[in-house]
């Protein structure tokens, strides 16, 4: 597996100890508004010397001597203070590696990923029934965890997957056609749930008419099809609820009759460039790692369908899919052949075989199958409950968690903070909370260190992408003199109505090519103010000349969002360390591609305490 190194349980401890430190030492930095540059003099926050030395750079040279960790050959054109190279240097060392295994640091950022060099906006490692409907930075992503995910289920030898948060199923998708798992995805928005399944038929589609293309023999039904659950996972529910919520939810399927679909020039028209250089409109479809998969040129084109009284079955001739009312009991036992072969080998990917797949299905009374549960990008508190379930439930033997939007996580400061999606039906209380349920801190440790509180600003800056504003600096992007516009726009506001603080300015398109004058137009009337509100012109123009102060100090602030990411992260790791579980910290992705590339991810013994067992109706 692509891990990084384990830290050990006291190094962990130590490093949350100076995180929180280095962290509320200067939390005046990370949770400044960058729109408030002018308004509150953040400027003259910084140290004196400070300011000396920063306002001359230019911004390549703020990504090379500030912001990049890796450049080892810094120039200088003065001496630094040395409390701001100790500010720089904590802030890199404090923060978790974020380069992908293999890929060498000064290639992050500068090229796509490797996959994406014949054809920018299609993975050469994903087969295109897997790329329809996903975007380049999704196609990434499921190809990466989709594999994680796999090998944490041969390590346990679990052949079902929860994916929580699933979307429109891309990763559930992955999971069960290409990488033949038994996935349930569970959903809160129920048109992503039926959009889901929507598009699983459209794959089936796709594949029976290849199969009719290649004159192949009928489709087999040996592997279960994903289900789509639509439903809100509880923070506060137990273990146990949740597995029942995943079990006894409806499976949301798309019904079908003799579907057209897309006509042949419509289907090859759909396809990428490089897939029709490469034949591949006329040839069985592969997944995503070949070699991984065990995939060959040869391989029959098939799709897993379920096949019980209680799940989803299929015809292609005729789909008609019914509703399913326990999908985590479908997961069949898989036995063994008679020649002692794997029992199941996805049928995009198998060799000709006369080999038969038995497949048994769970006998009565046994109850709750064991599970991997899996979140990408799994919003605000999302992950947390995961993780929680992932401790406290003995049928999840393996996790993999990547965690995004950390200002929606609660914490006792702000157990409700802005845009956190509320319960079905009624909202969630704030008094009768518990520390445990809060999604930070989860730890007891982090908890009882001096300064670990997290503001929702600094939570809000650990979503940045470094990589990609390290990237306009060194172009000199036009982009970079946003901030410095909005925050002259903000001083503007706050003129001519002082209770107007921070308000929400939607994005004007291409602003960066406008003229401050058209941009205050364009931006004003969405605030309330008159688009024709008069400008002090000489206090505009000294303002907007200090654009490089402006991008310096949000460079400032960005170098603290990895260490608040880093801080997060390890509290979730101690929680689970405080459980007796070890877990590592893996940069999956490339972080330019996808900024938030941490996957945390454990793997436990099963525990088969007769007690605790789940048995689903």
């Amino acid at each position: 597996m692509m891990c990084s190194p384990t830290l050990s349980a006291e190094q962990q401890r130590e490093l949350a100890r100076n995180l929180t430190y280095f962290l509320s030492t200067y939390k005046h930095i990370s949770d400044s508004f960058i729109i408030e540059f002018f308004s509150e003099d953040l400027w003259a926050t910084l140290p004196t010397r400070w300011q000396q030395i920063l306002c001359d750079l230019s911004p390549p040279q703020i990504a090379d001597l500030l912001l990049d960790r890796l450049n080892v050959n810094r120039s200088y054109s003065c001496v630094w203070p040395l409390s701001l190279l100790a500010f720089r240097a904590t802030a890199h060392a404090l923060t978790f590696p974020r380069t992908p295994q293999g890929k060498r640091g000064h290639e992050v950022g500068m090229l796509k990923p490797e996959e994406f060099l014949e054809n920018k906006s299609q993975s050469s490692l994903l087969g295109h029934i897997f790329r329809k409907h996903v975007k380049p930075k999704k196609q990434h992503e499921i190809r990466s965890l989709g594999t994680l995910v796999k090998q944490l289920c041969d390590l346990t030898d679990c052949n079902s997957v929860v994916d929580v948060g699933s979307g429109q199923g891309h990763l559930t998708r992955f999971l069960s056609f290409g990488l033949g798992l038994s996935v349930t995805g569970i959903e809160a928005d129920p048109t992503l749930v039926s959009m889901a399944s929507k598009y699983d038929g459209q794959l089936l589609w796709t594949l029976e008419k290849e199969r009719q293309r290649k004159n192949g023999p009928p489709l087999s039904r040996s592997a279960p099809s994903p289900c789509h659950v639509a439903g809100w996972v509880n923070p506060k529910a137990s273990w146990n609820d949740f597995v029942k919520q995943v079990g006894n939810g409806k499976c949301v399927c798309e019904d079908q009759t003799a579907p057209a679909g897309p006509s042949k020039k419509r289907q090859r028209e759909s396809m990428s460039e490089a897939d029709q250089q490469h034949g591949h409109g006329d040839q069985p479809v592969l997944t995503a790692e070949s070699e991984f998969l065990g995939c060959s040129d040869n391989g029959q084109a098939a799709s897993p369908l379920k096949n019980n009284d209680n799940t989803c079955t299929n015809s292609f001739t005729s789909v008609k899919h019914e509703p399913q009312s326990s999908s985590l009991s479908f997961p069949k036992r898989l036995c063994k052949t008679e020649a002692g072969q794997s029992p199941y080998v996805h049928p995009l990917c198998q060799e000709s075989s006369s080999t038969e797949v038995v497949v048994c299905p769970v006998e009565e009374g046994q109850g709750c199958p064991d599970f991997i549960l899996t979140g990408l990008h799994a919003c605000g508190d999302l992950s947390a409950t995961l993780l929680r379930h992932f401790a406290s439930c003995p049928h999840v033997r393996g996790i993999t968690s990547v965690a995004c939007c950390y200002m929606k996580i609660t914490t006792s400061e702000n157990p409700n903070p802005p845009g956190l999606i509320a319960p079905p039906l009624s909202p969630l209380p704030t008094s009768e909370a518990s520390h445990s349920e809060f999604g930070y801190p989860m730890s007891s440790w982090v908890q009882g260190l001096p300064g670990h509180q997290l503001s929702y600003k600094a939570r809000e800056g650990a979503c940045h992408a470094i990589e990609d504003y390290m990237h306009r600096l060194r172009e000199e992007s036009g982009l970079l003199r946003m901030h410095c516009y909005r925050a002259t726009l903000e001083t503007v506001i706050r003129e001519a109505k002082p209770e107007l603080r921070r308000p929400g300015v939607q994005a004007i398109k291409k602003a960066h090519l406008l003229p401050f004058t058209e941009y205050a137009r364009l931006g004003l009337p969405r605030v309330g103010l008159p688009p024709d509100l008069p400008l002090d012109t000489c206090k505009v123009e000294a303002m907007l000349r200090q654009e490089g102060r402006v991008v310096v100090y949000f460079s400032l602030a960005l170098l603290l969002a990895p260490v608040v990411e880093t801080l997060v992260l390890l509290d979730r790791m101690l929680y689970l360390q405080e459980k007796g579980i070890k877990s590592q910290l893996v940069p999956l992705f490339d972080p330019a591609f996808s900024p938030r590339n941490l996957v945390l991810m454990a793997l436990k013994q099963p525990t088969r305490d007769k007690e605790t067992e789940c048995t689903l109706p």
